[in-house]
């Protein structure tokens, strides 16, 4: 398995550093000779050949050699910067796009049943997402029901996963979808599902996913997993903090939100990468008191943002 490409901050300028000099001397050399197309051809392939070493995916080492491609073409060219601008990935504005939620969504909790819902939002979690795994489409519409009215009442956002219908229906506040659940929709489903109101989060694992989930204006991105989870099966291994931060800097017209293995020992790596939220699981369902764990993860961020900010 792949491991993630920096371990840290530094070690990742440094690559992005080197990278950039080899492709600096290939867009000089383009620039004595604007005809000479295969220059460009050449940018693509180096960038490809290093992201594959630094262990991105080919889908992901695609999207980089893209984009070292198009900064190359773009003068004055800073062989210093790691692509991390929107133009860079060819992401534009969308035609369309759902409805807005908060830039900082706070502790996201990720919670399995509506018990669990009202729990936490009655211990103050900003915002929770119904993770409700069944079959049964009827005692799926219960829980959803039963999960909107748990955070009647209270300031909490309420999410759903995957159960958009549902989440329409009982008025819920957004519906998570993963990459999976985007390729069951139809171009109508999209339409009913932005026309209801309700807010969109997408999980993405990298840059590939990334530009798909862009194409829909969702009102938020869910970034990961950034440290190793047993909770799922993930199509990468995990990005690590440093990747995160690159994730977050080119999403940063939207409300961003870290997931994947992250706890009180985390945070302080998950809010130096500049990204707005986070979301646990385990940290909250496996905790012995969870409402005093979610009160220390809230307190903890606060403590971290409040530093971050601090000049």
């Amino acid at each position: 398995m792949a491991t993630p490409c920096f371990p840290t901050l530094s070690a990742a300028a440094d690559a992005a550093q080197a990278i950039a000099r080899l492709h600096a001397a290939l867009a000089i050399a383009r620039d004595a000779d604007p005809d000479a197309q295969p220059v460009d051809a050449s940018v693509r392939a180096a960038a490809y050949a290093a992201a594959r070493r630094l262990g991105f995916i080919d889908a992901d080492a695609q999207c980089l050699a893209a984009a070292w491609e198009r900064r190359c073409r773009a003068l004055p060219f800073d062989p210093h910067d790691w692509p991390d601008d929107p133009a860079d990935f060819d992401l534009s504005i969308p035609s369309a796009s759902f409805a807005p939620c908060p830039a900082h969504l706070g502790l996201y909790a990720v919670l399995p049943d509506a018990d669990w819902i009202g729990r936490m939002a009655r211990a103050g979690v900003p915002t929770l997402q119904l993770r409700f795994k069944h079959t049964d489409r009827d005692r799926i519409a219960q829980e959803v029901r039963a999960a909107v009215a748990a955070v009647r009442g209270t300031p909490a956002r309420l999410f759903i996963n995957d159960h958009w219908r549902e989440a329409i229906a009982a008025g819920a506040y957004g519906v998570h979808l993963g990459q999976e659940d985007l390729d069951a929709l139809t171009p109508a489903d999209v339409q009913q599902l932005r026309a209801s109101g309700l807010r969109l989060g997408i999980s993405t694992h990298g840059y590939a996913e990334m530009q798909r989930a862009w194409s829909f204006g969702p009102s938020y991105l869910a970034l990961g997993a950034v440290f190793p989870t047993t909770l799922k099966a993930m199509p990468t291994a995990p990005q690590g903090p440093a990747r995160l931060a690159h994730y977050a800097r080119l999403a940063r017209a939207l409300p961003t939100v870290a997931i994947g293995g992250i706890g009180l020992a985390e945070l302080p790596a998950v809010a130096a990468s500049g990204v707005g939220s986070f979301a646990v699981v385990r940290a909250l369902t496996a905790a012995a008191d969870p409402e005093a764990a979610a009160r220390a993860l809230m307190q903890a961020w606060q403590r971290l943002r409040t530093d971050t900010a601090t000049p």
